[in-house]
């Protein structure tokens, strides 16, 4: 058994001043956390590499690839969403955040019981092919996906998306790909404002304002579990955002630690029944710091 950390103090330089909920105190959340709670000398910590072009396209269009990299400023900041703005380090962070993924799944992929956690910003799941979108410019999970199903010629990759917004990029990635089985759950009716449209590849588990953990449970065991079992995954990828707890105030679900060890276990169970135990999750998430960093440590004790 093997967890380890994909990370760069880079992504970190990313930095829109502190009255951004997206900030660099919530890496330092996660691993003041970790310190604090032992955990930390359980587990490894490899430095992350940038992404490059290659690896984004097969996600985004190249056309916009280029857009991102000709709007990176040397100074100040420029939009490319009404929530999304880069400064001059963004672009940077980015490719390390997208890269830190790829590098999990190289590092999963070559061992047995190995699980990893990107530890990224910026986040990923709201970025479409070609649109930046809540707070997100490359998707980090998606790339991460189609780069393991390319590189290990693997058929079957489930990402499972716990953040308590829809990974609407995700679904507009990765719909129709009969490689990819996409579960998401979130708050509903809220941003990203989905619809509630289900294909044969995309699992939509709506929640409603105030719901606790045990709602999420219950849809995870009633909805999802069979499903993913019959699809047997060779890796299990996951979209971590931890804004669902019930301290993070981006939102209102009312989860607990507890409710992240559970999935976490669950995602064990899933993996061990079909993917050697292999797991990939990057974090998306979470905006009370000390929330975020103990819901850390819950799903890493999970694993361990």
């Amino acid at each position: 058994m093997s967890v380890v950390i994909f990370s760069h103090s880079a992504c970190n330089k990313h930095n829109l001043g502190s009255d951004h909920p997206e900030q660099p105190g919530r890496l330092h959340a996660i691993f003041d956390q970790l310190l604090s709670s032992g955990l930390d000398y359980a587990i490894s910590h490899q430095t992350a590499t940038s992404a490059t072009d290659e690896q984004l396209a097969l996600a985004h269009d190249r056309a916009y690839i280029r857009h991102v990299i000709e709007k990176n400023p040397t100074e100040g900041s420029v939009w490319l969403d009404d929530d999304t703005a880069m400064m001059n380090r963004s672009l940077e962070a980015a490719r390390l955040a997208a890269g830190a993924a790829i590098n999990a799944v190289d590092w999963v992929m070559q061992r047995d019981n190995a699980q990893a956690f990107c530890a990224i910003r910026p986040p990923g799941h709201h970025a479409e092919r070609a649109q930046a979108m809540g707070f997100c410019f490359f998707n980090n999970i998606a790339i991460a996906a189609k780069y393991a199903i390319q590189h290990y010629q693997l058929s079957r990759v489930l990402i499972l998306d716990f953040d308590v917004h829809h990974g609407n990029g995700t679904e507009q990635i990765v719909k129709d790909d009969a490689h990819i089985l996409f579960c998401s759950s979130f708050e509903y009716p809220f941003y990203p404002h989905p619809d509630l449209t289900e294909t044969t590849n995309i699992l939509k588990l709506p929640l409603a304002a105030g719901s606790d953990g045990v709602a999420f449970r219950h849809g995870v065991t009633t909805k999802w579990l069979d499903k993913i079992a019959a699809f047997a995954p060779e890796l299990v990828m996951v979209s971590a955002g931890f804004d669902a707890h019930y301290e993070d105030d981006m939102a209102n679900l009312k989860w607990q630690e507890a409710d992240y060890a559970w999935i976490a276990d669950e995602l064990k169970k899933i993996a061990n029944r079909s993917a050697q135990g292999r797991i990939v999750a990057c974090l998306e998430g979470g905006y009370a710091h000390s929330a975020l960093g103990r819901s850390v440590v819950a799903m890493l004790k999970a694993w361990l």
